[in-house]
C-alpha cells in the first residue's frame, strides 16, 4: 500500500511511519522540518531498503502548500492511506491567550488535514477505495485548562473527521479519528517519563496499523487511548 503520513519526521507521525515501513509499505513524508525529514527518510531507508520512501518538506499550514504536497503525492500515486497527524500544541487560555493564537493553531491544526483531503479525495473517489486518519486529541473531546485555541481546532478536526466519515461511506472510504491522551512527544519538551506516566507514540502508531488492516467492510471510527492512569 502507499500510505501518506504529514508531520512525519518525529514523535506519533515518526511512529506511524516506522511501523508502516516495517510491514513492507511505500511511504510519502512531509513535515515541515526540512533535515528532520531527510534524516528520518535516510533512517528508514537504511532499515528498511525494500521500501520506497519519498518525502517532501512543507508547511501544511500554507494552504497553497498542502495543496501542492498533495498534488505531488499524486503525481506519483494515489494514495491507499491518508494520516493527517501534522499538528502543534500552543498553550493559552480562551480570556489571556495572544492575539492570532487561534487562527495559527486553527491553521495548523485544522486546515493543513481539510486542504490536503480535498487535494486527494477526488483520486480516492474515482477508485472507491482507501482510508483516511485524522489526528484529533482528547482535547477533541473535553475541555482543560490552558487548552484554549488547541483545544477548539481539535475539536474542529473531531468535526472535520464525523462529516468526512458520513460522506466517504457510499465511496467505500474509510475514516477514522483517533484521539490520543498524553504522548511523549517533543510537545512535552523534557518531560521526565522514567516512570512511564505517559504514552509512547509506537502505542498510537500500532492501533493505527491495527486499524488499517481490517476487512474492507470493517471500518474503526475512533481509536480513544489514555495513559493507563487517566489524563494528566
Amino acid at each position: 500500500m502507499n500510505v501518506v503520513i504529514t508531520g512525519a519526521s518525529k514523535g506519533i507521525g515518526r511512529a506511524i511511519a516506522e511501523i508502516f515501513a516495517a510491514n513492507g509499505h511505500d511511504l510519502f513524508l512531509c513535515s515541515r522540518g526540512e533535515l528532520a525529514l531527510y534524516k528520518t527518510v535516510e533512517e528508514l531507508v537504511t532499515k528498511y531498503p525494500a521500501v520506497t520512501i519519498k518525502a517532501k518538506p512543507a508547511d501544511l499550514g500554507i494552504k497553497e502548500e498542502a495543496q501542492a504536497f498533495g498534488n505531488w503525492c499524486l503525481s506519483v500515486v494515489v494514495p491507499d492511506i491518508l494520516i493527517n497527524n501534522a499538528g502543534l500544541f500552543e498553550p493559552g487560555s480562551v480570556n489571556n491567550e495572544p492575539d492570532g493564537l487561534l487562527e495559527s493553531q486553527l491553521r495548523v491544526n485544522l486546515y493543513s488535514a481539510y486542504h490536503l483531503t480535498r487535494t486527494v479525495l477526488p483520486a480516492m473517489i474515482k477508485r472507491k477505495a482507501g482510508h483516511i486518519f485524522n489526528m484529533c486529541s482528547i482535547a477533541s473531546l473535553h475541555a482543560y485548562k490552558n487548552g484554549g485555541a488547541y483545544s477548539i481546532s481539535k475539536y474542529a478536526m473531531h468535526g472535520f473527521t464525523k462529516n468526512l466519515r458520513e460522506e466517504m461511506k457510499e465511496y467505500h472510504i474509510k475514516v477514522t479519528g483517533v484521539f490520543p491522551g498524553a504522548v511523549m512527544s517533543d510537545s512535552w519538551g523534557d518531560y521526565d517519563n522514567s516512570s512511564k506516566r505517559i504514552m509512547e507514540a509506537s502505542d498510537i502508531a500500532q492501533l493505527v496499523y491495527a486499524a488499517s488492516q481490517l476487512s474492507p467492510q470493517a471500518c474503526v471510527e475512533d481509536i480513544v487511548v489514555r495513559p493507563q492512569l487517566g489524563d494528566l
